[in-house]
């Protein structure tokens, strides 16, 4: 059997840690993820997926992530039932997370608090920081154009 799910989303607020009565670290959370597809004339339409994490996931993700951030989550689908408070009976979906990842750049995730998707530098009129250095080319040799590579 194959049971995986692999999400793209937004947090919509900022994770809480919780304990069971045996000490064990859990999570619940929920990610808005955009459909692919937008049908003419109309908005783009979200999901809400309920995600839940344990253990050393739901520390990780209460530890570094928060509202409007971008998240990857990898883990499984999970079903349960239970009765509400009305007494019907309710079948409740969620993802258990096995991962969960940061899914944009750590300059692009400075402003997502708040619903501010937009970097920092844009509201401040800062000079953007590289993400990458263009670093010095001297330590790397040009290989001789001919037949005999060594592998």
């Amino acid at each position: 059997m194959l049971n995986v799910a692999v999400l793209m989303g937004r947090l919509v607020a900022d994770p809480e840690l919780r304990h069971t009565p045996n000490d064990v670290s859990v999570t619940s959370f929920t990610i808005a993820v955009d459909r692919s597809y937008v049908k003419s004339g109309a908005d783009r339409q979200a999901d809400f997926i309920d995600v839940v994490a344990w253990r050393s996931t739901a520390d990780f993700v209460c530890r570094y992530f928060h509202k409007g951030q971008l998240v990857a989550v990898q883990g499984s689908i999970q079903t349960r039932t239970y009765t509400d408070k009305d007494g019907n009976k309710r079948k409740a979906f969620e993802v258990v997370a096995d991962n969960v990842h940061f899914a944009e750049s750590k300059r692009d995730s400075v402003g997502a608090q708040g619903n501010n998707y937009h970097s920092k530098t844009e509201t401040t009129n800062e000079q953007p920081v590289p993400a990458y250095t263009s670093g010095d080319t001297g330590d790397f040799e040009e290989m001789p154009l001919d037949d005999d590579l060594p592998f």
